[in-house]
């Protein structure tokens, strides 16, 4: 991958000015793309004995001023003796989400640091596009702001949705500036922004059907595939603000790109189809770091898999004698080349 640009020091309007004159439209199609996704997003669902695990779901606010306002609302007109109550004005409803806002100070603080989550990783995924590293100052100065009590928690909660919804690992990498850079996650190199709609990165929906081939030892039916992402609410012959045309994506693009292989299931009549990973899939990706991903989001260790850890300790040791016998390779013409040399200089004495 190119290396990320530095970013020199500016103050935050000077940032936001270059970013929009260098974004254009782009930046426009990520902050849509994110205020839709991000303020209800949850972990990607994942099938089998995978469940979503508490410490790692993306927080949300279920019981915010407004679903709180509607349920309030109905039992207000069922009580009341006036049948024309239970229709409220927009006006109406607005004072009254208000009102039980500022009885719920707990309420106005989570809306408010999942607007900078959301914000955060709107600046996030600019910032990959435009490869260039990421300086906590400016994370402060721009989104963090007065809330420096939640800094942690408003930065985890980013870097997660940015994991499990996009794919893409956030880590510190220049510790005494406090700068920060964006990778895809799994040693995979492809982000998939190049595919319709173009500048969103799309490989958290490759790592979920590849976790999801795994963990069914190694394929799955259509049928699986489409059953799990429709819990994503992401649909074959639906449009999606992120990965357009799903079954396009998945069983064009990502096949195309040898992450998948996409085959008729033998004797299938009427035909069915199922899901392999492709061969750059498996260059590229290690089966245990596949598997601690899905330890990682069910809360526990990769052991709790038994089939599946010894799947992966077997590609560990076939990884180690690859790159063994490559070593060696190389080791041996390296040392037969010396000699050469050596032998031609004493033929020339």
């Amino acid at each position: 991958m190119p290396r990320r640009k530095k970013s020199p020091p500016c103050t935050p309007d000077q940032h936001l000015q270059t970013q929009s004159e260098t974004q254009g439209l782009e930046n426009a199609q990520v902050t849509n793309a994110a205020e839709e996704a991000l303020p209800s997003s949850s972990l990607l669902p994942m099938s089998g004995n995978l469940k979503e695990a508490p410490a790692a779901k993306v927080l949300s606010a279920p019981e915010g001023p407004q679903s709180f306002c509607s349920s309030s609302g109905d039992s207000t007109a069922t009580s009341s003796s006036k049948p024309d109550e239970g229709t409220r004005s927009k006006e109406e409803k607005k004072s009254l989400t208000t009102a039980v806002a500022a009885a719920n100070p707990e309420n106005v603080l989570i809306d408010a640091l999942d607007r900078k989550v959301a914000f955060l990783v709107n600046f996030l995924l600019v910032k990959y596009q435009m490869k260039e590293l990421i300086r906590k100052a400016d994370i402060w100065e721009m989104i963090i702001k007065d809330d420096e009590d939640h800094f942690h928690e408003i930065f985890l909660r980013a870097s997660e949705r940015m994991e499990m919804i996009f794919g893409l690992d956030v880590k510190e990498v220049e510790p005494t500036r406090h700068c920060y850079d964006i990778s895809i996650k799994l040693g995979l190199t492809y982000d998939g922004m190049m595919h319709p709609p173009v500048g969103l990165p799309k490989t958290g929906l490759l790592i979920l059907i590849l976790a999801e081939i795994f963990i069914n030892d190694n394929c799955v039916s259509e049928e699986e595939v489409w059953k799990v992402l429709s819990k994503a609410k992401i649909y074959s012959g639906q449009m999606h603000f992120i990965y357009g045309h799903p079954k396009e994506l998945v069983t064009k693009y990502l096949v195309m790109e040898k992450y998948l292989e996409y085959r008729q299931v033998a004797n299938s009549d009427p035909a069915r189809y199922e899901f392999l990973w492709g061969p750059r899939a498996h260059a590229e990706v290690r089966k245990m770091e596949i598997l601690k991903f899905l330890a990682k989001v069910r809360g526990t260790e990769p052991q709790s898999y038994p089939s599946q850890y010894e799947d992966a300790l077997r590609d560990e040791e076939e990884r180690a004698q690859v790159t063994s016998t490559l070593v060696k390779a190389a080791s041996t013409s390296t040392a037969t080349g010396s000699s050469g040399a050596v032998s031609d200089g004493i033929s020339h004495t």
